[in-house]
């Protein structure tokens, strides 16, 4: 018995390990063909957001930057912060993102240093991608010296400016001290010869005595130099305080502006001379030259040596002129060398900062040798994800493989709708009111139509319509160029988001425009008419208006497209009983009332069986109430029920089972050791927490609303009427009222006067009917999808997907810097 006991058991061992491996078959042929089904391109990805996945990575110290470069590369991973706990400057990788700090550091004193010479630096469109470690240090070493040789130019280049400066102010001194000092001389000629001075030469006897000239030649002494202009009021001031008037200031204003040496600005200055006597006055004057950074010079008092050193002077000018002027094509050389690379550098630094900042969100395991970190990915981008990390292992020779795992969850995931640049501006719109919850219907698919078509129907006319279509074409045409330009223009940049908005808008307001037949108010008899006059000469002189009878005046034949031209000569088009019928009409219909007064030639319906075919929507209307009411809590019901037995079961079942094949769930790969599962059913775990009352009360305050705002809403859309019919008028009244005065004049200044009628109507034409009716159209447009069409079925309470992507990114750091 024993040993059939142990046959026995072996048997079931092996049966048991041959179901797992054949468990393990299917699990993998299942995973395989999921993934193959995710790489291949949905046709409905828009309809609905995409299916999203959180994962949890597990990735090798070594291979964690060229794994996540490459995820910033492709843009279609959030990843989730595991040390919110944590100080930022506690962080693993803070050190790394501090070097990059300084990188930027010197980056930006490049680029002014490239501004402040005027460099041009030219626009790459190629971004590169993320260094990796080798190229790290090449970058820092690089930057360091191109930094270092800056900073010796600037530094030289400023020295030399100074010297520069110097030798100029010098120069201007002993220009134009050359006249002070002449003028000085006459006066103590003057001194010398008369016996006293006259009463008006108070300045002269202030400053010389009645002694001899030898006497007067030994104790005057002069202080000259330059001054900045806006400072010469109160160095004047200061001096004469200090002197009680007893100091003789001479100035000249430079007439050419002097470069700074250290900004570049241009700097007025003043020559000055003080003459004055004693060595006390001496130091006092000096004093206030330096409180007012006036810059003085040894001028000699003899004409022949500063004529000498004027002449040393200009040599060194030109000496030193020569030397500046090469050093500045030096500089400028250097410059545009590095002009070439800044963009680059500049977009690897920026990635490489993103990548330190992103690794600061991972979390490290117990031994301190891998990099855990948690994130949401697409699941058509799953497999993108795995290979990524495959290919990061291969780069850096890393002999442990990293790996990602798909976790259940019950979070609400981001949502994320894929766009390209024809859907964005669409997308925009709907996102503007609330972006869609996880897997909810998006109505940005029917608003690529229907947003237009209503647009269209309220600015119908073709001439308008052809405006804004020329407009959104010219955008959408150069829209390569527009883009590269990066215009500042915030008007502009709206316009050109919308570009594919404006097109459409324009192409369906000249479909309706066709439809209503209105070209710029008027209408156009392509076809000709169906309807004809047959009355005699003599009737038609004597009558104002005539009835046309069908049976009689019209050909039987429909006109072929759109109205009939005849329909904008005929009264009915404004009649005071057939205008306001229509909306009559549609009051009554919501109503179901029936329209008793039937005024001639207008019918009390439009068409034949109209009364018994409200009668039947509204029946169907009213059986959709219970539905309302009760569908949801039902459904809600059933799911729970569903839920409770499921997890029943997966708590009763055996433990080592624990990877199930279920349909619309992932699955597992084994020899990761990680379930990978997903229920999209427990998306509504909000519900499951209330009470089935709370529920009941819920639905019922819904539909009540949803009832009540079905007949308001239902008549909120004769707006597209009324704006319609708005529209149509003033563009009529604006022909009338200017451009038909240029029209009807029959005389030789008829086309003078015609030139400026024209002009006129065609700037009206523009700013009122085309941009402020169509921004009108526009904003009744956007109020009908929000309010009429997405309220019925639109929640929009998710959060949007934010991937950690290099382009968004450079885009809005470039975006900051404007």
């Amino acid at each position: 018995m024993n040993v059939g006991g142990s046959t026995i058991f072996g048997t079931a061992d092996h049966e048991s390990d041959v179901n797992k491996e054949n468990e393990t078959k299917l699990l993998l042929d299942s995973y395989v063909e999921k993934e193959k089904r995710a790489e291949a391109p949905r046709m409905g990805s828009m309809f609905r957001s995409e299916e999203m996945a959180l994962c949890q990575l597990f990735i090798q110290p070594e291979a964690a930057y060229s794994a996540v470069a490459s995820m910033g590369e492709a843009g279609v991973v959030q990843f989730r912060d595991l040390n919110s706990d944590v100080n930022a400057f506690q962080r693993k990788f803070v050190s790394e993102v501090r070097r990059c700090d300084e990188l930027e550091r010197k980056l930006r004193y490049i680029e002014a240093e490239v501004n402040k010479d005027k460099v041009p630096i030219p626009e790459n469109t190629i971004s590169p991608n993320a260094p990796n470690p080798r190229e790290i240090i090449d970058l820092e070493n690089q930057l360091e010296r191109t930094e270092s040789e800056i900073l010796e130019l600037s530094h030289n280049a400023v020295n030399l400016k100074s010297n520069y400066l110097e030798l100029l102010e010098l120069k201007h001194v002993l220009e134009k001290t050359h006249s002070f000092f002449e003028e000085s001389f006459c006066l103590q000629q003057q001194d010398s010869t008369t016996p006293t001075s006259s009463g008006n030469d108070s300045i002269t006897k202030a400053l010389i005595s009645e002694d001899s000239q030898q006497v007067i030649r030994g104790r005057l002494g002069f202080v000259a130099g330059v001054v900045s202009r806006e400072r010469v009021p109160g160095f004047e001031r200061m001096l004469w305080r200090i002197s009680r008037g007893n100091v003789f200031l001479r100035r000249a204003e430079l007439a050419e502006p002097l470069e700074d040496p250290a900004t570049g600005n241009e700097i007025y200055k003043t020559v000055f001379v003080a003459f004055f006597q004693g060595e006390q006055l001496k130091s006092r004057v000096k004093k206030v030259c330096s409180g007012y950074h006036a810059s003085f010079y040894n001028c000699p008092s003899s004409y022949v040596d500063r004529q000498d050193l004027l002449k040393g002077v200009k040599t060194r000018i030109e000496d030193l002129n020569l030397v500046l002027n090469q050093t500045h094509d030096h500089r400028q050389r250097v410059l545009t060398t590095v002009a070439k690379e800044l963009h680059g550098w500049s977009v690897m630094v920026r990635k490489m900062k993103a990548i330190y900042h992103s690794l600061n969100l991972f979390n490290m395991d117990v031994t301190k040798k891998c990099l855990i970190g948690e994130c949401w990915v697409p699941l058509s981008d799953v497999p993108f994800i795995r290979q990524t990390l495959a290919d990061g292992g291969k780069a850096v020779g890393s002999s442990i493989p990293s790996f990602l795992n798909v976790i259940e969850t019950n979070e609400n995931p981001p949502t994320f709708n894929r766009t390209n640049k024809f859907t964005q501006g669409f997308q925009n719109l709907i996102d503007s009111y609330g972006v869609a919850s996880y897997r909810e219907v998006n109505p940005a698919l029917y608003t690529i139509i229907t947003f237009p078509f209503l647009f269209g129907i309220m600015f119908g006319d073709a001439g308008h319509g052809l405006i804004l279509t020329l407009f959104g074409g010219f955008m959408v045409l150069r829209e390569q160029q527009f883009t590269q330009k990066k215009i500042n223009n915030e008007v502009w940049n709206i316009f050109f988001s919308g570009r594919y908005i404006i097109l459409l808008m324009g192409i369906f307001s000249i479909y309706t425009g066709i439809i209503y037949n209105d070209v710029f108010s008027k209408s156009i008899n392509i076809f000709g008419s169906s309807w004809s006059v047959i009355l005699k000469n003599n009737t038609i002189k004597d009558i104002s208006e005539a009835t046309l009878d069908p049976a009689v005046n019209y050909n039987q034949l429909p006109y072929p497209m759109g109205l009939d031209p005849v329909w904008q000569r005929s009264s009915i088009e404004t009649s005071p009983t057939c205008a306001p019928s229509v909306l009559i009409t549609f009051i009554n219909m919501m109503l179901y009332k029936k329209n008793t007064e039937n005024v001639l030639p207008c019918q009390p319906y439009m068409f034949q069986y109209q009364d018994q075919l409200q009668t039947i929507f509204l029946i169907i209307s009213l059986c959709c109430i219970p539905i309302m009411l009760a569908g949801k809590p039902i459904y809600i019901m059933i799911s729970k029920r569903r839920m409770q037995k499921r997890r029943y079961s997966v708590n009763n079942g055996d433990l080592n089972q624990e990877i199930e094949m279920k349909e619309n769930e992932s699955v597992s790969i084994p020899s990761e050791n990680m379930t990978l599962q997903y229920h999209p059913e427990e998306q509504q775990q909000d519900d499951e927490h209330e009470e089935m009352s709370e529920i009941l009360i819920h639905q019922v305050i819904e539909t009540i609303e949803y009832v009540l705002s079905t007949v308001s809403h239902t008549a909120s859309y004769l707006r597209l009427w009324a704006l319609s019919l708005a529209h149509a008028q003033l563009s009529e009244v604006l022909w009338n009222m200017v451009l038909k005065a240029g029209l009807m004049s029959e005389s030789y200044s008829g086309s003078i006067l015609l030139y400026f009628t024209f002009g006129t109507w065609s700037v009206f034409t523009i700013a009122i009917l085309v941009m402020m009716e169509g921004l009108s159209a526009f904003l009744h447009t956007l109020r009908l999808h929000w309010v009429e069409f997405m309220s019925k079925f639109y929640i929009g309470t998710g959060y949007p997907f934010q991937p950690f992507s290099f382009k968004l990114i450079l885009e809005s750091e470039e975006a900051l810097e404007e």
